[in-house]
């Protein structure tokens, strides 16, 4: 059951792009063949988005790992990963018959991760070097790909669900975490993120607010074939307005 706690309303339609054109060239190869987002991509600015110990005040991996039904022996991809908040308690969650893949596109966060993943003895743990279109990831491998503070950063968002979606397993789920606010202030409106995932085959399970993990938590079931990219529509923001 979908349950909307929203602060405001985000109208969207499916549409032609409002930005104005810019050359190809300045994307990646095999994000040409889809259309752009029709809406600013927040920069990377910290692969950090609180202190771990903070996070764990507030029981935020646990609360999330619960509402997504992460169990031991599942295989689940940490995409954006970061430092490896999330990572770690995923792998202890997952157990020893379990995997874990944390996946970046920095080069030196996954050095760093690595690093991490070899001192604190984390065997059911592999880390993979992704692309901004494309996270690069085995298919019909995962149980669960969460991607927890880090959706506003895509920057070829069609093209990254595109390729994510065949990764998932027949029953697996999308996981979202984010903050309910615009792309440049690192968060997402929900109503565009439905929309997006929406494009790609992707329908939205669930949608409830986690203050505690700083925004909401949304959940995602692929429920058709992705289509060509080039048919793919982009969602366009018409309006947005504020309602008590």
């Amino acid at each position: 059951m979908m349950r909307a706690a929203l602060a405001g309303s985000l109208l969207l339609l499916a549409g032609c792009s409002l930005l104005s054109p810019a050359k190809e060239d300045d994307r990646p190869a095999g994000a040409r063949d889809f259309p752009r987002a029709d809406r600013p991509v927040a920069p990377i600015v910290s692969t950090r988005w609180s202190s771990e110990e903070a996070r764990d005040r507030v029981n935020e991996a646990d609360d999330i790992m619960d509402r997504a039904g992460i169990r031991p022996g599942m295989t689940v991809a940490d995409i954006g990963a970061g430092e490896g908040y999330y990572t770690v308690r995923l792998a202890n969650r997952v157990g020893a018959k379990g995997r874990v893949l944390a996946e970046d596109i920095m080069p030196e966060v996954i050095e760093a991760l690595s690093r991490r993943i070899t001192r604190e003895d984390w065997r059911n743990v592999s880390v993979r070097l992704g692309a901004p279109e494309d996270p690069r990831l085995p298919e019909n491998s995962f149980d669960r790909i969460l991607m927890v503070h880090m959706y506003h950063e895509i920057a070829e968002p069609y093209a990254f669900l595109w390729h994510l979606s065949p990764a998932l397993k027949a029953d697996g789920e999308l996981i979202v975490v984010d903050a309910n606010r615009p792309t440049p202030q690192h968060g997402t409106p929900p109503r565009l993120l439905v929309c997006e995932l929406a494009a790609v085959g992707f329908r939205l399970e669930e949608l409830i607010p986690k203050p505690t993990a700083g925004g909401y938590f949304a959940r995602f079931r692929r429920v058709a074939a992705r289509p060509a990219p080039e048919s793919i529509v982009p969602c366009t923001i018409k309006a947005e307005t504020n309602v008590n």
